[in-house]
């Protein structure tokens, strides 16, 4: 491990898919929920959901802002109902919590997910208490990630200098922002499953782009990394 983190005083990871593994399938469970929304809405078949779903997301960034764009949908009764799901596949990480305790300097989770969502989802790992404050959907008026205008608005609330914070997420273009802004960025990515967690394979593309500082299959194990103590004659 190179001495890269030693300038980094803020960690920020992104939620799903980042601090837990994607083979736990939380996120299958909102992705049916989005596609059962947008059925019951617009009085479409499953299939026809799942295909406007899937539009909205890749062109809106998020389903919720294509609904909110194209059907003046209310983003919190749209969170509301997806995020009703059995968080009971995320298991409790103690390996990852007690190196979150160890990192040195500020942590905070920034979603497009909701900052409901994100308080069941981290009370199952048990890794709560190691963050300042999760920056979700609602605290970027709506406007989702890979768009700047969320990170802006983060790192302005927080007084964060981006050339001193490093960024993990699951997704490669979700990444492309904070590197432009000074960031260092991190792919959290499932090595036996790259395509795991719902995702289609456009949305796990552009993992070897320049825009890529690290790449790991293991969070945790990465962190342990940073923290600890540099060999001798490094």
């Amino acid at each position: 491990m190179t001495s890269w983190h030693q300038e980094i005083d803020t960690w920020v990871f992104d939620l799903d898919n980042t601090l837990y593994p994607p083979r736990s399938n939380l996120f299958a469970q909102i992705d049916q929920r989005m596609g059962a929304f947008i059925a019951d809405l617009l009085n479409v078949a499953p299939q026809e959901a799942r295909r406007i779903q899937k539009d909205y997301y890749r062109v809106h960034g998020t389903t919720l802002h294509g609904l909110m764009a194209e059907h003046d949908v209310d983003p919190h009764t749209f969170l509301d109902f997806v995020h009703d799901i059995d968080h009971s596949p995320i298991e409790p990480d103690p390996a990852l919590g007690a190196i979150l305790g160890e990192l040195p300097g500020r942590k905070f989770v920034l979603t497009n997910g909701s900052v409901a969502h994100a308080g069941a989802v981290m009370a199952r790992l048990g890794i709560a208490e190691h963050f300042e404050d999760v920056f979700d959907i609602i605290a970027a008026e709506f406007k989702p990630k890979p768009r700047r205008e969320p990170y802006d608005m983060f790192l302005a609330l927080h007084g964060i200098e981006p050339k001193r914070a490093a960024m993990f997420e699951d997704l490669p273009r979700n990444l492309s922002v904070p590197k432009e802004l000074g960031m260092a960025t991190v792919l959290v990515v499932d090595e036996d499953n790259p395509q795991s967690g719902s995702r289609s394979a456009w949305e796990v593309s552009g993992a070897d782009d320049d825009h890529i500082d690290h790449v790991t299959g293991d969070l945790a194990q990465f962190l342990a990394d940073i923290v600890a103590p540099p060999a001798k004659g490094e």
